[in-house]
């Protein structure tokens, strides 16, 4: 079966936990990521913009041979992925459905907690379609401007950031939440500390983990891996790219600390 490489977009890093956990199930999948980092944030734009951009992170994915869209945008998914589709001919995955379904499959008192930028819990996505999928949910979402800006700094295991997680989770924890969504995609980076603040009692939904799993289904179903055993193409390309709309001089840094590795950045005009 063709090669299909996999195009995942994001409005800056966030989405490498996205291609980190494709690759941990997909190990052999090409992967060929665009990090519109001279855009971002996506979560002010119109839903005009936001669209005119998803469609164009999308173009651009498939001018470099992607055959699978990856939107790993909680404000592009929740926005654009419709819009995206109708104009696609592609299969398009975003991060949003898989940890709806996955939160309302686990959870046992149907009170589902977000925790997510301002952009994503002002945006309504998550208590739109939770109670859609389960009627007699209830959903309380929290706000965590600091986590972000802490994931970038890499203050990953500080007491600061430790006591940051608690605060934002206490309300959520007050409210009886059993099951918890993690509404942005830099806050796996963060899932350790989550968890242990969270305690034995919540259940974690990682939307990197669900929409990795949702992409691993449809390919298997598409008669296993397809072609994913060369490590480059026909033409020695490299099997993984990775491209951002502006690059940093500490860009790099971030990138690995996502990523666990070291890979080459390219610097590109959308």
């Amino acid at each position: 079966m063709e090669n299909w490489p996999i195009g995942i977009f994001d409005s800056g890093v966030g989405g490498l936990t996205v291609v980190r956990e494709i690759k941990r199930m997909l190990p052999r999948a090409p992967i060929i990521y665009f990090g519109d980092t001279a855009r971002t944030p996506y979560g002010i734009k119109s839903r005009k913009t936001l669209i005119r951009y998803a469609i164009e992170d999308a173009d651009f994915l498939i001018s470099k041979g992607a055959r699978i869209i990856v939107i790993a945008c909680h404000s592009a998914a929740s926005t654009a992925t419709a819009e995206l589709r109708r104009y696609l001919d592609l299969p398009v995955f975003e991060v949003v459905s898989p940890s709806v379904t996955q939160a309302c499959a686990i959870t046992r008192n149907g009170r589902i907690g977000i925790m997510g930028t301002r952009a994503t819990v002002a945006s309504g996505v998550y208590p739109e379609l939770i109670p859609a999928k389960l009627p007699s949910a209830t959903v309380v979402q929290q706000a965590c401007p600091l986590l972000v800006p802490l994931v970038e700094e890499g203050w990953l295991k500080r007491r600061e950031t430790r006591m940051i997680v608690k605060g934002y989770l206490r309300p959520l924890k007050n409210q009886g939440v059993d099951t918890l969504v993690l509404g942005c995609t830099h806050y796996p980076l963060l899932k350790p500390i989550i968890t242990a603040k969270a305690g034995r009692k919540i259940r974690v939904v990682d939307p990197s983990e669900e929409v990795a799993k949702s992409v691993r289904e449809f390919i298997l179903g598409m008669g296993g891996e397809m072609d994913f055993h060369r490590e480059t193409s026909s033409t020695g390309e490299k099997r993984d790219r990775f491209y951002l709309s502006d690059l940093a001089p500490h860009t790099a840094e971030i990138v690995k600390r996502f990523l666990g590795e070291q890979v080459v950045l390219e610097e590109v005009i959308v």
